[in-house]
């Protein structure tokens, strides 16, 4: 298995990439001037030679290829700018004659064009056999590359010397960019602080568009710790308050001493402490909410199944069933026990109503997931709809409970930005159903 590259700083990770980059590419394009300039060089040279040789060739041709028609060999030399050599029939005449030596070396060799000389000599040369009325004739033509080559190799020490300083001012360019394109990191590293002194109460900075979904993200997550910390204190305030009277009314009876307790006071005792039960059970289940957290998920399948043999244990008289649009292995973006307590819920009430069946529907699709519960009950009317759902509202007060449990879906799927709709099944029965965003705006 490959090793994971730990990155450890960003901007020693970008230097190290990019400078060592920018060292490469500027030696490629180095070497690549030199054989560029090599190969140009030898391509002018070549064409210079091979049309003296053409010059002289078509002066020949002129004189029918008598060369004694031709000056001297002195005088016909002013009109070349290079030293060339000219065999006809076996005679040689060379000019100048100082480099007789290496031109006539050159006649006798078979090969034509541009001929590649000795590390050596100075000279490069080009060779052209042809002939003129049967008589063979050979021109051998001749430059002096010594200057040349000085020039060519000047010049590619002053590019080497014009590439370092490019090299100098791609690196400060480099370290330049890299600082400015992590200054952002800066300033949200100064906004948290200023956000842990309590100077803000969220990450405000006018970031590149790279950096917005980080902020974006850091908000949400503020947003969301602060919701749960608000809930918690007032669920604290609501249990205070709502405890004080039952158990200021409990203490006030015990504490009569000359009062006795009869079985109408018993059950009054009772019942508040019913009360108080009630209201520390319903606070206790609302603290649990967890709402959208970053990186909670569930598996509803899974979750379903359980809740689905729970209810058919509970309710051994009616069929529960389950259908889903995805695999199993699909999870959702909502917290696992808030998911719980909506299909319990949903499932447990239906399950109070329902004749014989009841069906839970699971979807999901690239924007939203939804479930929906339907049960063959008697319904609801359509005017007490809307009462579904309130806190502590009950429409039927034979069946047993404390009607918390719908008000609980409403809070749980309210915190997730979703939808809690009601309406009448066809024939008879209730269909309730919860769509929830995938994706919850920050």
């Amino acid at each position: 298995m490959a090793r994971q590259l730990k990155i450890r700083s960003i901007k020693r990770t970008l230097l190290l990439l990019l400078i060592p980059s920018s060292l490469a590419i500027l030696l490629i394009a180095w070497i690549s001037h030199g054989s560029l300039l090599e190969k140009m060089s030898q391509t002018y040279l070549a064409n210079r030679l091979k049309d003296e040789a053409g010059f002289l060739e078509h002066s020949i041709r002129v004189a029918k290829g008598n060369v004694g028609m031709l000056n001297e060999i002195g005088e016909l030399g002013e009109f070349f700018h290079h030293p060339f050599a000219l065999s006809v029939d076996g005679n040689i005449l060379v000019f100048p004659e100082r480099l007789s030596d290496p031109l006539v070396n050159y006649i006798a060799i078979e090969r034509s064009g541009l001929i590649d000389v000795t590390a050596n000599e100075t000279i490069q040369v080009y060779r052209k056999k042809f002939s003129i009325n049967d008589r063979e004739m050979i021109i051998v033509v001749a430059e002096d590359v010594s200057d040349l080559a000085t020039s060519q190799e000047n010049l590619h020490i002053w590019t080497a010397g014009l590439l370092v300083v490019l090299i100098l001012l791609s690196a400060c360019f480099i370290l330049l960019g890299v600082n400015l394109a992590l200054r952002p990191v800066s300033a949200i590293k100064g906004s948290l602080a200023k956000l842990r002194q309590g100077a803000t109460t969220r990450i405000e900075l006018d970031a590149p568009s790279e950096f917005k979904p980080l902020i974006s993200q850091l908000n949400y997550l503020i947003d969301s710790l602060d919701k749960r910390l608000e809930k918690s204190r007032n669920a604290l305030a609501n249990l205070s308050h709502s405890v004080k009277t039952p158990i200021a009314a409990v203490k006030q009876i015990l504490e009569d001493g000359d009062r006795p307790i009869d079985l109408v006071m018993r059950q009054q005792l009772v019942d508040k402490l019913n009360d108080i039960n009630y209201q520390l059970e319903s606070e206790m289940r609302r603290s649990r909410f967890a709402g959208p957290q970053i990186g909670k998920t569930s598996n509803p399948i899974k979750q379903v199944a359980e809740l689905i043999w729970m209810f058919g244990k509970l309710y051994p008289e009616k069929s529960f069933e389950w259908t889903a649009n995805f695999s199993e292995g699909q999870s959702w973006p909502i917290e696992e026990h808030d998911l719980n307590e909506i299909m319990g819920n949903l499932l447990d009430n239906a399950g109070k109503w329902a004749q014989k069946q009841v069906k839970i529907i699971l979807e999901s699709s690239p924007d939203i997931i939804s479930l929906c519960v339907v049960d063959d009950g008697p319904g609801v009317a359509l005017d007490q709809i809307d009462k579904l759902g309130q806190r502590g509202i009950r429409l039927d007060e034979q069946t047993p409970g404390h009607g918390i449990g719908l008000s609980i879906v409403r809070e749980i799927v309210q915190q997730y930005k979703g939808e809690f709709l009601f309406r009448q099944n066809e024939p008879s029965g209730l269909l309730v159903n919860v769509t929830l965003a995938i994706k919850p705006a920050p």
